[in-house]
């Protein structure tokens, strides 16, 4: 009798907290999954075990309904029956930092160990494509095993395949082929059927087959089986193929075969053999700013300022982790893609705009003790970046003086008012001026009123401030007597405030995570000057075509030209009308001059177009007009590279992709897009298969280089290289600023004949209403990783009292040789996450401390003191001594 081939049945649901419903909706089926699934284990022991999809969500979502259940959650899991985490929640891998993806699995782990532990598998059963540094993320967790399913390109002809991240951190990767995690999902209650089910799966790998099979017994919001363990039982009897066993998803994958595997390195983003969903990038540019916005106060300004400027017990951890569970749920990859009911993304929008709210309180405590312990009266710059840099700030600065190399973007008078009314004209004045009691910009500091012989005055002093309303009614109160007493007297009343002036300077050098006391200087660069359409600032000139409103470069033209064709698609995936209009050349262009310099230039362009108004279903043709204007301000700076662009567009059309197009400096075969801890080189082209034709659309977190262009962004995160040559050369790059589309899933598609999801109709995802769009575009060399955070994270200005006693100029810490992802506190201590991005050694150097390097679960790995190396593409967290 030859062996058997042994069978792992794996039950399990794959449960997405929220998608075509939303959370309540979908929780009330948990519930009622769980109810039923724990007392079915409990009482039949041949139902050996369940995942529960990889996440924590998934308990902690029934616990708060079924809070008595924990202690059956608990046995379960203690005894191996029940697999829970790694993952707090299952995340999109393009749409989220490096550093969420990291906390989602430090919050999975850390609530599953409350449990008993959590499953050792990095379980990635339905992430749209996998970012190339996931398996050296999974290693620095002590991970071996990773479980995919899409994104696996067609190289790949075994069901197992070891990855490689660009470091060499290498994970055996369990290959969910042919059907996914769904493969064993109708699993018959008949043990004959069974057996043809299994040997049609068997024949249908074929060569693939690497000696077992993994039954993926769940899909979507499954139900159990509550026959599973009768029926394996009935199989083993009736045959002698195969050898069924009921066991965990870590189970199989550490028994499974390593013979003869094939190899892979980077990321993984084919279409070959599944969906890869790539329109998820670019639908609902509201949910990708936001989650840019949220993302960027907490890692880059709330976290390393706490962390470095208030006392460690003071340390915000309740606060932080709100933040940051608000941004671990929204990771998900319904969620986070948005392909989601409208329902749903009105929450996920809700939740990161909440993160950032706390993110941002949080920043500007840590900047007020800043201020408080600088021994220096006025503003103080803070830099909340590792890399020292000089910067374009905007201040608010008493007096009346000229300012030397400032500014002036306004002047506010001393007196605002200066009047003599009669008896009825004393209390509309109060009305008028109660609002600016409150504007941190405008402060009154005096209020007089004065009548033939009798006089009320009030002066607000600094710590009044936040009282003022309370002092205005004191006053008012007082001046409604002196009128009531003389109701036909004539009253003169003076308003007044100190003179100050609101200017942009351009600042010295700040060091990193560091402090700078700011004094009038000269400018130290050549200024910024303007003609009629044009700015130049002696790095980079631009000069605006009036006939199309795009602009040149150093001399080079057609930046920002605007491309509006049809999207008869989803919210996974673009799709062209059959008869499609493309609008690329305005009706009207308007060019203003807004500010000449000499330390910031801006021009605005108002660009009209008349876009179809929606793709009619029958024709699929794009049909009615809709005029629109779409304003874009250029920004240039004294001292920068960077050209910024900020667009404001109200969009009343439907079904359409907005897109802006750059020329590239040189024709490009490849482009370089920032990823999670690193940059991915990627061609023009793209793999795709019979579920999802090739288009090669492709993701950005920050930035995307190609040609000597370097373009960076808020949230838009879906790029194209564009006129591309028989060679595979490209002449442009694309950037999606728009998409708006009608239906979560759409059942005739171009690029994909199958559905993704229900065929829902939203009106979310039109994205109609007004959208700011923020990005810049810089050509030659540049450090793209410098150049983010001088165009999305400025410098920020804390007014010091000048009562503290620390320096003028200052650093908390000092980090050279490598991209800083994370500075938080952990246990006390000040923790330090770095990466390097690029294929060259590199020395980290943490001046002046010592500490030890540790994984991503924090367990040590080795000391350091001062630096430590860091090869090329690696990650290193380094938790510093006291």
């Amino acid at each position: 009798m030859s062996e058997r081939i042994p069978v792992s049945v794996v039950p399990h649901t794959h449960w997405d907290r929220e998608w075509y419903s939303p959370f309540q909706t979908f929780r009330l089926r948990l519930v009622e999954l769980l109810d039923g699934l724990l007392p079915t284990m409990e009482a039949d022991p041949s139902y050996a075990h369940f995942l529960l999809d990889g996440q924590m969500a998934v308990v902690d979502d029934y616990l708060a309904i079924r809070p008595e259940a924990e202690g059956t959650l608990r046995r379960l899991n203690a005894s191996g029956r029940l697999a829970m985490g790694p993952w707090y929640i299952l995340m999109d891998e393009f749409l989220v930092s490096g550093e969420t993806m990291v906390r989602d699995m430090q919050v999975g782990l850390e609530r599953a160990a409350r449990f008993g532990g959590a499953m050792e598998v990095g379980y990635l059963p339905d992430m749209f494509g996998h970012v190339a540094q996931m398996p050296q993320l999974l290693s620095q967790f002590g991970f071996d095993h990773a479980v995919v399913w899409r994104g696996v390109p067609s190289t790949i002809d075994k069901d197992a395949f070891w990855w490689t991240a660009p470091d060499g951190s290498t994970v055996r990767a369990q290959y969910l082929w042919p059907e996914g995690y769904g493969n064993g999902a109708d699993l018959s209650d008949d043990s004959k059927r069974l057996v043809r089910q299994l040997e049609h799966h068997r024949e249908w790998m074929g060569d693939f087959f690497t000696g077992s099979i993994l039954w993926m017994n769940g899909t979507d919001h499954q139900m159990p089986k509550p026959y599973l363990g009768r029926v394996v039982a009935e199989v083993n009897d009736m045959q002698d193929t195969y050898e069924l066993t009921v066991r965990s998803l870590e189970e199989h994958v550490r028994s499974a075969s390593t013979e003869g595997l094939p190899s892979h390195t980077g990321e993984l983003r084919s279409g070959a053999r599944a969906n890869l969903l790539m329109g998820v990038a670019s639908n609902r540019v509201d949910v990708k700013i936001a989650a840019a916005r949220a993302e960027r106060s907490i890692e880059r300004r709330a976290e390393p300022l706490s962390a470095l400027f208030l006392p460690a017990e003071d340390w915000p951890k309740a606060l932080l982790d709100e933040a940051w569970m608000g941004v671990i749920l929204n990771s998900a990859h319904d969620s986070s893609c948005a392909c989601s009911h409208d329902e749903v993304v009105e929450a996920v929008v809700h939740r990161y705009n909440e993160s950032r709210q706390i993110a941002d309180g949080l920043g500007n405590r840590a900047l007020r003790m800043v201020a408080a312990v600088v021994d220096h009266k006025g503003p103080v710059l803070v830099n909340a970046s590792a890399r020292p840099r000089a910067g374009v700030v905007e201040l608010t600065i008493p007096g009346s003086d000229p300012i030397e190399g400032a500014q002036v973007l306004a002047d506010r008078p001393a007196v605002l008012m200066d009047e003599t009314v009669d008896a009825a004209g004393v209390a509309p004045i109060f009305e008028r001026f109660r609002s600016q009691l409150l504007n941190p910009t405008t402060i009154i500091n005096r209020l007089h009123v004065q009548d033939d012989g009798d006089d009320v005055t009030i002066t607000l002093e600094a710590d009044e401030i936040m009282r003022a309303n309370l002092v205005m009614d004191e006053v008012r109160a007082k001046v409604a007597d002196l009128v009531q007493q003389r109701p036909d007297a004539t009253f003169h009343v003076r308003i007044q405030q100190p003179p100050s002036k609101r200017i942009l300077a351009r600042t010295g050098t700040v060091p990193g995570y560091g402090w700078s006391a700011w004094t009038p200087a000269p400018l130290d660069v050549a200024p910024v000057t303007a003609t009629e359409r044009g700015l130049a600032n002696g790095i980079v000139a631009i000069e605006v075509d009036p006939t199309d409103g795009t602009f040149s470069v150093n001399g080079q033209p057609g930046f920002d030209r605007l491309v509006d064709d049809g999207d008869h698609g989803d919210t996974y995936n673009y799709s062209p009308p059959d008869d499609d209009t493309v609008i690329d050349t305005p009706e009207s262009v308007a060019v203003e001059v807004l500010e000449s310099g000499p330390v910031r230039g801006r021009i605005r362009v108002t660009r009209t177009y008349t876009w179809p108004a929606k793709i009619d279903d029958e024709s699929r043709s794009r049909v009615g007009a809709k005029p629109t204007e779409v304003v874009s301000t250029l920004e240039v700076r004294a001292g920068e590279p960077l050209v910024r662009v900020t667009v404001d567009v109200d969009n009343q059309s439907r079904d359409h992709r907005l897109r802006a197009w750059f020329p590239l400096p040189e024709r490009a075969s490849t482009s370089r897009a920032e990823c999670a801890f690193g940059i991915v080189e990627r061609p023009t082209t793209a793999e795709g298969g019979i579920h999802e034709y090739a288009l090669p659309t492709q993701p950005s977190r920050r930035f995307v280089q190609a040609g000597g262009l370097t373009v960076v962004h808020e949230g838009l995160l879906e790029y194209e290289l564009v006129d591309v040559a028989d060679d595979g050369s490209a002449g442009a790059l694309a950037l999606t600023l728009l998409r708006a589309t009608g239906m979560l899933s759409r059942i005739e598609m171009t690029y994909r004949p199958m559905p993704a999801g229900p065929p829902v109709v939203l009106r979310g995802s039109q994205v109609l209403g007004e959208h700011t769009l923020r990005y810049g575009v810089a050509v030659g060399t540049v450090d793209p990783y410098a150049l983010v955070d001088d165009a999305f994270l400025p410098l920020d200005v804390a007014r010091a009292p000048g009562i503290g006693t620390a320096p003028a100029h200052g650093t908390a810490l000092t980090v050279t040789g490598a991209e800083v992802s994370a500075l938080k506190r952990e246990a006390g201590r000040l923790e330090l996450r770095v990466f390097n991005p690029t294929d060259a050694d590199t020395t980290v150097t943490v001046e002046g401390r010592t500490g030890w390097l540790v994984d991503l679960r924090g367990r040590p790995v080795a000391p350091f003191e001062q630096s430590f190396d860091l090869g090329p593409w690696r990650i290193a967290t380094a938790r510093l001594d006291d």
